[in-house]
């Protein structure tokens, strides 16, 4: 006889555990802590086998077994060795003046451009988030280098907020990025698959940032006012600037994802030369130095503890949830419904971007993606292509309050420049802008699908 527990069925167990989870994480309480606390609470009740007690003492419990094997499992997945990786190369990256030089260089460098200071904000973004894929880091840095220059030339504050928390978001989307190794895990597909198909959506982002800072710079120029050309140096020292500032990191990013687009390499392989790389270009800059390298280490080690210790609970979490049955009643939710594959796609994107107002991208990733994965199959969807919608979409976590880190992130670093409903109402515009990149990919799901054909053949379905 199947226990109960308040009355409830497992199923409702299930989506109670579920809700619970959302009101704390909304509390403020770790993720990664709230999800393995109830994974295991709720995991006591699953296995519970009372005649065990007896004999065995409370301990006599499954999901203690579960916990030990999903660490263990973490801890010996080569895939996830890439993260602290590439996680150091971002660090050392953002420690080094790198990107401090290379954001002047690209801004003189575009200065004829309408709102030439904000495209240079994005592309900087856009190279930056190539080698971290750590959104705080990010926005943090433009926040302290782009966005008072972008106000000192007369930039409107919201816009220039707007620009900085998009280009920042960048860093989930565009690869090497963490988001999608931990999506290539808890899907089980290859991350080097996934890398080649957010490659074209990326750049597409990043362009589509750009577009619309032109266009708003071009019928709205009080908005973003030109640069004075008669204070810039000559071009020929500008495009030596941007040569000397551009290419080596150019070429360190490249060379990275080259190596794992092109099969010489595997992920964790490519980030241990690129961690190597980013040290030497910091040594080449003269801004490697013990503290600076401590911080790094300290940071890395910081942010892949919080990612591993995602990982365990959201494992433990996801296995109760599907042992009780929590799982089953969204498939046959959807599969009572009788939807075409591109209705599902619509309602599953709604649902997610919905999410993003009170819920971060992890939390979305862990607990409701994992619902769709069988549903993409059900309805012959590419999983690849799922994926790429589902990281634009995450886009969107970032820049919808209340929960909008990246203008958290920006507030933190320029608390007194700036309000909090300034950089909201600035972010609203690039919003659009992703919803408009969604429908571009929807519609031409060769932008996800072509790159990874190209380069390792076309993947049997699954």
């Amino acid at each position: 006889m199947e226990q109960t527990l308040f009355g409830l069925t497992n199923p409702q167990v299930a989506i109670l555990m579920m809700f619970i989870f959302i009101g704390v994480v909304l509390l403020g309480f770790p993720i990664g802590f709230t999800l393995l606390a109830l994974g295991i609470f709720f995991g006591y009740y699953a296995y519970l086998d009372p005649t065990k007690i007896a004999d065995s003492g409370i301990f006599a419990n499954r999901i203690f077994d579960l916990v030990v094997k999903n660490t263990h499992s973490v801890m010996e997945n080569h895939v996830l060795i890439a993260v602290p990786l590439f996680l150091f190369m971002g660090y050392v990256v953002e420690r080094s003046g790198i990107i401090a030089r290379l954001f002047d260089s690209i801004r003189m460098a575009t200065a004829n451009l309408p709102a030439s200071m904000a495209v240079a904000a994005l592309i900087t973004c856009a190279l930056f988030s190539t080698a971290t894929g750590i959104v705080g880091a990010v926005v943090t840095l433009m926040g302290l280098l782009a966005w008072p220059a972008m106000i000192k030339a007369g930039y409107n504050k919201k816009f220039a907020s707007g620009v900085i928390c998009a280009g920042g978001c960048l860093g989930i989307l565009i690869p090497p990025s963490i988001m999608f190794i931990v999506y290539a895990v808890m899907a089980s597909l290859s991350p080097i698959r996934l890398f080649a198909a957010a490659f074209i959506p990326g750049m597409m982002l990043a362009g589509l940032y750009c577009i619309y800072c032109i266009i708003v710079g071009y019928l709205y120029p009080h908005l973003a006012p030109k640069p004075k050309l008669s204070e810039l140096p000559p071009k020929s020292v500008i495009y030596k600037n941007l040569i000397v500032d551009f290419i080596p990191l150019l070429i360190l990013v490249l060379l990275v994802l080259g190596a794992i687009l092109f099969g010489l390499a595997t992920p964790a392989e490519a980030a241990a030369a690129g961690a190597f790389g980013a040290i030497l270009l910091a040594f080449y800059y003269k801004n490697m130095n013990w503290k600076n390298l401590k911080e790094s280490v300290y940071l890395t080690t910081r942010s892949t503890a919080m990612i591993m210790w995602l990982f365990v609970g959201s494992w433990t979490f996801a296995s109760v949830f599907s042992y009780l049955g929590g799982h089953i009643v969204f498939e046959e939710m959807f599969k009572a419904m009788d939807l075409k594959p591109w209705q599902f796609l619509i309602i599953a994107q709604i649902i997610i971007f919905l999410l993003g107002f009170p819920l971060e991208w992890t939390e979305i990733l862990i607990i409701f993606v994992p619902i769709f994965l069988p549903l993409v199959k059900f309805y012959g969807i590419d999983p690849y292509f799922f994926a790429i919608l589902i990281g634009l979409n995450l886009q969107t976590s970032f820049l919808t309050p209340p929960m909008a880190m990246a203008a958290y992130y920006l507030k933190g670093v320029q608390s007194k420049n700036v309000l909090l409903s300034e950089i909201f109402i600035g972010m609203i515009p690039f919003l659009f802008v992703v919803i408009l990149s969604m429908i571009i990919l929807h519609n031409f799901q060769g932008l996800a699908t072509w790159l990874p054909d190209v380069l390792f053949g076309a993947e049997t379905k699954r």
